[in-house]
């Protein structure tokens, strides 16, 4: 039986409309949202809270904490608002709930004056550096982190989690699962692709932030029950999960975000595919940034990244067969034909109206 799950970032424009990332917006900006927003308290233990207590409900502030010198936090630089989903037995239940949260959180956004925007990398800077500067603790806690070492990428890039998970399934089979996701990567984002801002205009590609974070950042992440089953590597593969509700899941990190919440129903569905899949070979514990840097630019239209897709989207039809998730599977199937993904239309809409701001306003509509 298998389990789904989202964790979807949400950016903003601002009452004046501007950008609101953490160069004009603050933590208590975002909080106030936050606070108006409904807490469900049976969605605990399966969602985690963490130290700091900023997880409290199904929508939270996504930043960078900081520490006095001490473990005690004393802020976070937000640079949005994540919503995440309960563990659900069925795809359909999980874009349901995810639709359910944004309508809620776009409603309470907009009493504050904040318009939610489809972005998947800061369109105006590639650039977080902390101020003040990282005291000692952080920094110890940072090194002993790899991973937390790239934050100077997740703050200003935006993706989804899409997290699956098998019941009773062993964990070297789980941990598998995980090395198939990570080498099929690159020519599975292609369908999500919505990041071509850069410093304030026109990338030259379709995904910035599959370039920029791929090869530093995981592609894939497998939570794993014991240290000993860690599989060491940077980025992360495995890591040990922070609450029984996360063992075995495996989060498929490397998409962009999607406005259309029927294409994460899509990928969700292909995932399942691959997971069944026996037919497909490639394994790899860290994602391979050449790869992932040519579907970055050139998305389906490299010849060899369209056949990739194609492939593995017919192995997952093929494994899924008379499953009847195997319908989700549509909206990839018709992006494969046009071979044209969200940055197609922010670029086109950008050309017209030569504003990053009035294209964003065009998304999540």
């Amino acid at each position: 039986m298998f389990f789904f799950g989202i964790e979807h970032e949400v950016a903003f424009l601002n009452l004046d409309g501007k950008f609101a990332d953490f160069s004009c917006t603050k933590f208590t900006d975002f909080q106030k949202i936050v606070d108006k927003l409904p807490l469900y308290p049976d969605d605990y233990p399966q969602l985690r809270v963490g130290d700091a207590n900023i997880r409290q409900k199904r929508w939270y502030i996504e930043g960078f904490e900081r520490f006095a010198n001490s473990e005690e936090v004393i802020d976070c630089i937000g640079k949005g608002i994540e919503i995440r989903t309960t563990i659900n037995s069925s795809i359909q239940g999980a874009i349901d709930e995810l639709n359910t949260s944004f309508n809620l959180l776009r409603q309470v956004a907009a009493e504050f004056g904040f318009l939610p925007v489809l972005v998947s990398f800061n369109p105006y800077t590639s650039v977080f550096a902390p101020n003040p500067p990282l005291n000692d603790f952080e920094i110890k806690q940072l090194q002993a982190y790899p991973d937390e070492q790239t934050a100077h990428i997740y703050m200003v890039s935006y993706g989804p989690d899409l997290n699956i998970s098998v019941a009773d399934l062993p964990m070297e089979k789980v941990i598998d699962i995980g090395k198939k996701f990570t080498y099929y990567s690159p020519y599975i984002i292609p369908f999500t692709y919505s990041s071509p801002f850069f410093n304030g205009s026109l990338w030259e590609g379709l995904s910035v932030r599959t370039f920029i974070r791929t090869g530093k950042r995981p592609a894939t992440l497998v939570f794993v029950e014991k240290q000993e089953q860690l599989i060491e590597s940077v980025p992360s593969l495995t890591k040990v999960a922070r609450i029984p509700a996360e063992v075995g899941r495996i989060e498929f990190k490397s998409c962009d975000s999607c406005d259309d919440f029927s294409i994460y129903a899509g990928l969700l569905a292909l995932l399942k595919g691959l997971a069944l899949d026996q037919t497909l070979e490639g394994r790899g514990i860290t994602p391979d940034p050449n790869l992932h840097q040519i579907s970055a630019k050139f998305g389906l239209d490299n010849e060899a990244i369209f056949d990739h897709a194609t492939k593995i989207l017919s192995a997952a039809e093929n494994a899924l067969k008379n499953d009847p998730d195997i319908k989700f599977l549509t909206p990839l199937k018709d992006i494969l034909v046009t071979k044209k993904t969200k940055s197609h239309q922010l670029i086109d809409h950008f050309k017209n109206v030569n504003s990053i701001e009035e294209t964003l306003k065009q998304t999540y509509i």
